[in-house]
C-alpha cells in the first residue's frame, strides 16, 4: 500500500469535491493547512471535534482554491462559514471565534498567495508545462515561498456566525421572504436589497 501525508490526503478529498485536481487545488489546500497551523486548529472536519464549530473562513476569489479551503477546514456556504468576498485575489482569511478581541471582533490570519511562486514553479521545473509547474512546486515549496501571512482582526457580529437564526421578513413590495440583516428601509416600506436598489441586481425580468 503507498503511503500517504495529510497533504496527499486532503488533495485526493479536494479532487473528489471538486471534480478535477489543478495548481489552485494544491494552493487553497495548502494555504488552509497553514492556517490550521497556526491557529493550533487540529480537527475542524471531525464530527465530535471541539474544532468543528471554531472557524469561519472569508475567502477573495471564486475559483478552485475555495473549493479546496472549504473540503480542509469543513466550512460551507451553507453552514455560514464560508464567505465569499470577491475581490479576484488568491486570499483568505481564517477567523477563530475562540480568539475574541472584543467589541464583536476575532483574530484571523489573512493569506495571501504570493505571485513570485509561479516563477519559482517555472524555476524549479522548466522542463513540465506551466499548470503540471505549479501543480508540483506548490507541492514542494515552503510555505515561505508561496505565501504572506498577516494577522488581522475581523468584525463578526453574532448575526453572522455559523447556525445563527434571527428573524425572518416579508418584504413589502415583492412579497418574497429575507433573512434577518440582509433588507432595508426606506420611507417605511421594508424591502429586499433587490428591490431597494433595482440596478444593483445580478438579474432582470424579462416581462
Amino acid at each position: 500500500m503507498r503511503d500517504t501525508t495529510p497533504l496527499d490526503e486532503l488533495l485526493q478529498d479536494a479532487e473528489i469535491a471538486h471534480g478535477h485536481l489543478c495548481a489552485g487545488q494544491v494552493l487553497g489546500v495548502r494555504m488552509a493547512m497553514l492556517a490550521l497551523s497556526r491557529l493550533n486548529i487540529v480537527d475542524p472536519r471531525g464530527k465530535t471535534s471541539p474544532d468543528r464549530k471554531r472557524l469561519v473562513t472569508f475567502v477573495e476569489i471564486d475559483r478552485c482554491a475555495t473549493d479546496a479551503i472549504g473540503v480542509v477546514t469543513g466550512c460551507r456556504v451553507g453552514k455560514r462559514a464560508l464567505k465569499l468576498r470577491d475581490w479576484g485575489k488568491m486570499a483568505a482569511t481564517f477567523v477563530d471565534l475562540a480568539a475574541p478581541l472584543g467589541d464583536d471582533a476575532y483574530k484571523g490570519l489573512r493569506v495571501v498567495a504570493l505571485e513570485s511562486s509561479k516563477g519559482r514553479a517555472a524555476e524549479l521545473h522548466p522542463e513540465l508545462p506551466k499548470n503540471e509547474q505549479q501543480m508540483r512546486a506548490y507541492r514542494e515549496l515552503p510555505d515561505a515561498e508561496l505565501f504572506s501571512e498577516q494577522w488581522v482582526s475581523v468584525p463578526l457580529p453574532a448575526s453572522e456566525f455559523p447556525g445563527y437564526k434571527g428573524q425572518r421578513l416579508t418584504c413589502d413590495r415583492c412579497g418574497e421572504g429575507v433573512n434577518f440583516d440582509r433588507f432595508t428601509t426606506r420611507e417605511r416600506e421594508r424591502l429586499c436589497l433587490s428591490c431597494a436598489d433595482e440596478s444593483q441586481r445580478y438579474y432582470q425580468p424579462l416581462s
